[in-house]
């Protein structure tokens, strides 16, 4: 009898026990749909930055207590009695004509002057000519399109008569004419920077292109740009591996990879592009495709780097730190991101966390303008306590929180990259987070939202060089056209020991140098 109570109490026990569980389950389960559901919503409708959704709800609440107060009617009583106004409601009146436009007095400007004819001149009381006595000015910006021209090369022929009418060798000697980019090419070094330009920096497609050149008079097919494209990137090939090197020389290399869809049989297989983004010592940023997302491709491109590498938590990466000098350091932005996706499960334990995060980053705001030194200081002094308490805030909630609980996984994510995450107290030099190469991705996702895919391994080749190129002139704040345009005229001939000439950064002292020169010599002038 008693064996059989006691039976009985253990499968019922037993019975509350899988309950439990099963409630616990089917509660976390609801939790993780939510912020499912959350994710998505925010991707198709919400803001892009990642923020608590509690602080849009109480700036709404904000406005609706200020609409309720509007609407209020007011009592004499409250209002105190004034002489004079302590304000005065100006309204402001919008200027008309022109507004304020950035280098309007830098472009080439066009007179056209308007006559009155001789027999408008006349008076019409008196009927004699009216003489001019001034004139009204105002001005017009005027946009000028496109267009293709022919640029016909003749290179004149001698050869010697004497020589000839002896019976020997005429010494036939044929002018010589400056390198083109693409040997017995029709494209002159315009017309390839601007489909590089328009392809890689405005990520137009090369079948608007297409439509464009049309429009103007014009038709340029697909595929022969396409060639094109990969001809200019043979030639500057030389020019990308001496950045990737000078990146490779950076003490902090940033990096990161999205998908970039390549044709296959049957469907696009998934390859990828990554980025490397040097310091401000080597300012370059360099793309780099491969065929999959294994740690080859990085372990290939970082080959004999020993320094400081800034990433995401991504496994990969393991094996290309592994056995060398590398440092691995972690990014805040995407540890922060992790607990603004999981809000929805936890909303305190979401603000508790990114106010930490928002104490660390106002640390970092205050040091933008600091030195290495200086910032490593102040990060020591301000931020290092901030994480202390943090870590202890991380293992509280790991304690109360399910194993499955979707804000867990944000909690273990930051605890599993704790060590990572702290080399930026370290080390003036490494950032907070890896934005800067993130930005980057996301013009490689504008590129592949409007071309889609590319056609086979030489065409991502293709694209990663010319988007290196173009990334670093806009890093740089160069016309990436102007720039394009005077490479493509001189590398073909100019000497490989002096390269570093026609990197991005090196071409813009350059101009600065030349423009300054120029100015002189008109103040000397005048």
């Amino acid at each position: 009898m008693l064996c059989s109570l006691l039976q009985e109490r253990d499968c019922e026990k037993q019975r509350a026990q899988e309950q439990t569980k099963r409630a616990d389950d089917l509660h976390v389960e609801n939790l993780r749909l939510q912020v499912e559901l959350a994710r998505y919503k925010k991707w198709y409708y919400g803001p892009r930055a990642d923020r608590l959704a509690a602080s849009g709800d109480l700036a709404q609440v904000l406005l609706d207590f200020a609409e309720e107060l509007e609407q209020k009617p007011i009592c004499p009583d409250d209002v105190p009695p004034q002489t004079e106004p302590e304000y005065e409601l100006r309204r402001v009146k919008r200027r008309k004509g022109r507004r304020h436009l950035a280098n309007f007095e830098n472009l080439p400007a066009t007179t056209q002057v308007y006559e009155l004819s001789a027999e408008q001149r006349a008076c019409p009381c008196c009927g004699l000519e009216r003489k001019e006595i001034g004139a009204e000015e105002s001005w017009q910006i005027e946009y000028i399109p496109g267009r293709f021209e022919r640029i016909q090369h003749v290179r004149k022929k001698y050869a010697c008569a004497k020589c000839e009418g002896a019976g020997e060798s005429p010494q036939i000697e044929v002018a010589a004419r400056a390198e083109a980019a693409i040997e017995k090419g029709l494209a002159g070094p315009g017309l390839l920077a601007y489909i590089v330009t328009s392809k890689f920096a405005d990520y137009l497609p090369l079948y608007r292109l297409e439509d464009i050149f049309t429009r103007q008079g014009f038709e340029i097919s697909r595929a022969t740009q396409s060639v094109w494209c990969g001809d200019v990137a043979d030639l500057v090939e030389p020019l990308y591996e001496r950045m990737a090197a000078r990146v490779r020389a950076s003490h902090v290399v940033a990096t990161d990879d999205t998908i970039l869809p390549m044709l296959s049989m049957g469907k696009t297989q998934p390859a990828r592009m990554w980025v490397y983004v040097g310091d401000a010592t080597n300012p370059y940023h360099v793309f780099d495709f491969t065929l999959n997302r294994g740690r080859d491709g990085p372990k290939h491109f970082l080959k004999d780097y020993q320094q400081v590498l800034l990433a995401d938590a991504y496994g990969g990466y393991n094996g290309v730190v592994a056995g060398n000098a590398i440092t691995r350091a972690g990014c805040w932005s995407h540890a922060r991101r992790k607990f603004v996706d999981a809000e929805k499960a936890a909303p305190e334990i979401a603000r508790e966390a990114v106010a930490f995060l928002r104490t660390l980053y106002a640390v970092e705001k205050q040091a933008q303008e600091a030195s290495v030194a200086e910032r490593f200081e102040l990060r020591q002094a301000k931020s290092l306590p901030v994480l202390t308490e943090l870590r202890h805030r991380l293992l509280a909630w790991k304690e109360q929180l399910l194993p499955k609980h979707p804000m867990a996984e944000a909690v273990n994510y930051t605890l599993g990259q704790w060590t990572e995450l702290n080399v930026f107290c370290k080390d003036g030099a490494v950032p907070i987070d890896n934005n800067m190469s993130e930005r980057e991705m996301k013009r490689v996702v504008l590129n592949r939202k409007n071309s889609l895919f590319v056609g086979n391994p030489r065409g991502g080749r293709t694209a990663a060089i010319l988007a290196s190129l173009t990334s670093t002139c806009r890093r740089h704040e160069i016309d990436p056209q102007r720039y394009l345009t005077q490479l493509l005229v001189n590398l073909p001939s100019w000497p490989a020991r002096d390269l570093d000439a026609w990197l991005p950064d090196q071409w813009k002292l350059r101009q600065a140098a030349r423009l300054a020169t120029l100015q002189d010599t008109a103040i000397t002038d005048s």
